[in-house]
């Protein structure tokens, strides 16, 4: 276990945590080599729990014997960095949450068929690119019961630090992967799709016939532009989540809590 003392910001190894973009870090050219930031010791742990390999650990010295202790436990054979809370906030250009940065090898994606074989109700996040909206519906999607994510290409990496961190680890607790093509294709493994939108035929999200079909695909669209036309148009049913006092939508973050508690209830009961 080497403990490395920065005395630089040119110091050799540390670029994943300063120099990389997201972009840079995910290596679309070989997958097999992308790297993920996690940061803080509660999230690093959970993702090492879940099976996730650490490549790189950056933290405060007082972490070392203290908050991180324990994650360097496992964390045999890699680098360890560290330094003074200004250096490391001036090498990775924030200070760290907690004291504590980990680089972690990014796996393989999963098939979208290996991802709903077994799932009952799955989310399809289209288009959605605000950091802080994936992280908090992961968040909702672990804590309420959904069995799976799948996102569009054009939305935001669910493994971008910001996204990890506000999800507070449930992007390792819920399977999820990329879905490539017509949302229609999730048809083929018996779902029922539901476009959550405000429409003249949407019904109330309470409605129940909602709770009598097995397998449900939930799709979430944008706050200020929604899903598109094409999509309302294609999915089974549109619904609306009834509201008061004029209020005619809620951020998709808060929209997809509320979807996924009354929607897998039936499966809680």
């Amino acid at each position: 276990m080497p403990i490395i003392e920065i005395t630089s910001l040119s110091q050799p190894g540390v670029e994943i945590f300063s120099q990389l973009t997201e972009s840079q870090l995910r290596n679309r050219i070989e997958p097999e080599k992308g790297i993920f930031i996690v940061e803080s010791p509660k999230v690093i742990r959970v993702a090492i729990q879940t099976g996730y390999q650490p490549v790189a650990l950056l933290c405060e010295r007082k972490h070392i014997d203290g908050d991180a202790a324990d994650i360097i436990k496992h964390c045999d054979g890699i680098p360890i960095y560290t330094g003074s809370r200004e250096l490391l906030a001036s090498l990775t250009g924030y200070t760290l949450t907690r004291g504590v940065l980990c680089a972690m090898r990014r796996p393989i994606p999963l098939s979208v068929e290996k991802v709903c074989k077994d799932a009952h109700h799955i989310v399809v996040i289209d288009g959605v690119v605000d950091t802080t909206n994936i992280g908090a519906i992961f968040r909702s999607a672990a804590a309420l019961g959904m069995d799976a994510v799948l996102l569009t290409t054009d939305s935001c990496d669910p493994f971008n630090r910001r996204a990890v961190r506000v999800s507070m680890g449930s992007v390792f607790l819920v399977p999820w992967t990329w879905i490539d093509g017509n949302i229609n294709q999730l048809r083929a493994w018996g779902f029922k799709t539901l476009a959550m939108a405000l429409a003249d035929n949407s019904l109330p999200l309470d409605a129940p016939i909602l709770k009598q079909e097995e397998r449900l695909a939930i799709i979430m669209g944008t706050e200020g532009d929604g899903l598109p036309k094409e999509v309302i148009a294609d999915a089974d049913y549109v619904v609306r989540i009834p509201m008061a006092h004029s209020v005619d939508s809620l951020n998709v973050a808060a929209a997809s809590a509320v979807a996924f508690w009354e929607l897998t209830r039936k499966s809680q009961n």
